[in-house]
């Protein structure tokens, strides 16, 4: 196991049990939609003083695992 996940807390009773940076209530969720909408990990920080990169990097390391399990639909482009 990829020990940034250690990083990582579900607690049924915080968030709904949603995945959570340790210690916060900050989904790994929200860090992976800012990263995805082209936030840099040092406009994260600068948003959330509190967290470190490891932080983030856990957060990609999640989604990274979890991808492993769970597939998403996506569209399928027509041809050309």
């Amino acid at each position: 196991m990829n020990p940034l996940l250690e990083r990582i807390s579900i607690n049924p009773n915080i968030c709904f049990g949603k995945p959570c940076i340790r210690g916060t209530r900050i989904w790994v969720s929200l860090i992976l939609d800012f990263l995805a909408g082209g936030m840099s990990i040092q406009e994260v920080l600068e948003q959330y003083p509190h967290l470190v990169e490891e932080d983030i990097r856990a957060a990609i390391a999640y989604g990274a695992e979890m991808s492993r399990e769970r597939y998403v639909d996506l569209p399928v482009p027509a041809a050309l």
